[in-house]
C-alpha cells in the first residue's frame, strides 16, 4: 500500500493483514495501490516489553543514511535510494512519527516545511492558523464554516511549486481527530493565534514572523546544512506570504474576518 501526502508517495510494506488495515483506517483518503512512489518502507512489528519505550528520538546521518531511533521504534532510511526499515510495535503512533521525520527531511531540501498549524481551503485559497498548543488550531477548525474545507487541525504540510506556497491536506490529526481532505491550495495567509476579548488581526513584522514560525516548526534533525535550509525556506516564505496576528474570541464570528 502507499500513502501519499504533498505528492510525495510512500510505500508501505508488511506482513501483518491487522497493521495493514489499521493504516488503511487511520490514513483514509491518502492511501493507495500504486506501484509508483517515492519511498519504499518495509516493517517489521514486534511486541514491545516495558523497557526503553520513553527512550527519547535521536536522528544519526551518514552522508545520505538516516539512522532514526526512539523508545517504541528503530528505523533506517537512505535518502539517496529513498528505502529504508522500521522495527516497530503494531501500533500507528510509530509509523506515524516515522512518516512525519521523513516527510520534513525531503520538504526541508525542497523549500517546504510541516508547521504546527491548522489549515483550511475557502474560495479557493488557503488559510493558516499557527500555534502552540492551547492557542486555538483545534479551535478554529471546529468553527470553520460550512464552505471551508479542513486540511488539518495540527500539522499543516508547505510545499513550494514553481515558487508559489500551497497548503497540502494530511491525516496527521489533532485534537480534532479528523483526517485532512486529500487536497491543496495556494496559500494567502498564515495567522499567529493569540486569545483575546475581540476578533481583530494586527500586523506582525518580517522579523518577528519568521521568530513566531520557526517556534512552530517540525524539524527532528540536529544537521547544519539541513537546520540553515529550513531558516531559509522560512525567510523566503515570509517575504512572498502575508502572515499576521489573530487576536479572536472562540466562536464562529472570527472567520467573519478573514479572507
Amino acid at each position: 500500500m502507499t500513502i501519499g501526502i504533498g505528492g510525495t508517495v510512500i510505500s508501505v510494506r508488511t506482513d501483518s493483514p491487522q497493521f495493514r488495515r489499521l493504516l488503511i483506517e487511520r490514513y483514509a483518503g491518502f492511501v493507495g495501490l500504486t506501484d509508483s512512489h517515492d519511498v519504499e518502507l518495509k516493517v517489521e512489528l514486534f511486541e514491545p516489553d516495558d523497557g526503553g519505550l520513553d527512550d527519547d528520538l535521536q536522528l544519526t546521518r551518514h552522508d545520505e543514511e538516516w539512522w532514526i531511533q526512539r523508545g517504541d521504534f528503530h528505523a533506517h532510511w537512505n535518502a539517496s535510494t529513498g528505502r529504508g526499515f522500521v522495527r516497530q510495535p503494531p501500533s500507528p503512533y510509530a509509523i506515524d512519527s516515522v512518516l512525519r521525520i521523513i516527510h520534513s527531511l525531503i520538504l526541508a531540501k525542497r523549500g517546504g516545511f510541516l508547521l504546527h498549524a491548522a489549515s483550511a481551503i475557502r474560495f479557493g485559497s488557503a488559510f493558516l492558523f499557527a500555534g502552540v498548543s492551547g492557542a486555538g488550531k483545534t479551535t478554529m477548525a471546529r468553527l470553520a464554516p460550512p464552505d471551508a474545507t479542513l486540511l488539518t487541525d495540527e500539522i499543516s504540510y508547505m510545499v513550494r511549486k514553481q515558487g508559489e506556497y500551497y497548503a497540502c491536506g494530511t491525516p496527521f490529526a489533532g485534537e480534532l481527530a479528523r483526517v485532512g481532505e486529500n487536497l491543496s491550495a495556494p496559500i494567502k495567509s498564515v495567522f499567529l493565534l493569540e486569545k483575546g476579548p475581540d476578533n481583530r488581526i494586527e500586523a506582525v513584522s518580517q522579523a518577528d514572523a519568521v521568530r513566531r514560525l520557526l517556534r512552530n516548526i517540525l524539524f527532528f534533525a540536529d544537521d547544519g546544512a539541513l537546520v540553515n535550509q529550513v531558516f531559509r525556506s522560512v525567510c523566503e516564505f515570509v517575504n512572498q506570504i502575508p502572515v499576521r496576528r489573530l487576536i479572536f474570541v472562540p466562536d464562529e464570528r472570527v472567520w467573519n474576518i478573514i479572507g
